[in-house]
Parts: structure tokens; sequence; C-alpha cells
């Protein structure tokens, strides 16, 4: 039994030493590429976030390049909700928090 132990516990240490070991003909890989001109780690697409609170409101200001793109509205009594400015011209447009703009039709059944 003492020998089945020690040869099990032998194999498993053989085959732990085995896949440390790199196997043979390996090459380093090079360098990656330096980015290309105008671009850097500071141009990123990480947005610049800035949160605010008036009364009992949360206002998310999100900035790319400076640009106030979208703000993020956290009543305190509601359902969070998204202005976006999709021209990029200043005029904002409420958008819920479902993804997508969505409206029910409105159709004129019968007027009395």
């Amino acid at each position: 039994m003492h020998r089945l132990l020690a040869i099990s516990l032998l194999l498993v240490s053989l085959a732990a030493q085995a896949q440390n070991t790199p196997p043979a003909g390996l090459e380093p890989l090079p360098e990656p590429p330096p980015p290309p001109p105008g671009v850097s780690d500071e141009d990123a697409m990480e947005p610049e976030v800035t949160i605010q609170q008036q009364g009992e409101d949360i206002y998310e200001e999100y900035r790319l390049n400076g640009q106030l793109y979208m703000i993020r509205v956290t009543p305190r009594n509601g359902v969070p909700y998204y202005l976006i400015d999709p021209a990029g011209t200043g005029n904002f447009a409420r958008q819920d928090g479902h993804g997508a703009d969505i409206r029910p039709p409105m159709w004129v059944i019968k007027r009395f």
C-alpha cells in the first residue's frame, strides 16, 4: 500500500515538473510595434466622468476629449435616465435606461 502511494506521488510530481519546463525550440515573442503617429495612451477612448449631486438627484457627466456627450440622471425616487447629445450640437434628448428609444404607435381610431 505504501509502495502504491509513493509511486503515485512520484508520478504526480513528475507531471507537475513537466508542465513547468517549456518545450525546446521556442523563441521569445518580439516587442509589439509602436502606436501609429498621433495616437497616445492619453487619447484612449476612456470617458471622463464627473459626478455631481444637486438636491437629491445625482448627475453623472460623461466627456470625451472635453466634449460633453451624455448625462446620466439618477433621481432619488425613480428610474435613472440618460440625456444624450447624438450630433454633438449641445441639444440633449432624453432616453430611458432601456437601451433603445421606444415609442409606442399612436393612431387615431375614432373621433367624436
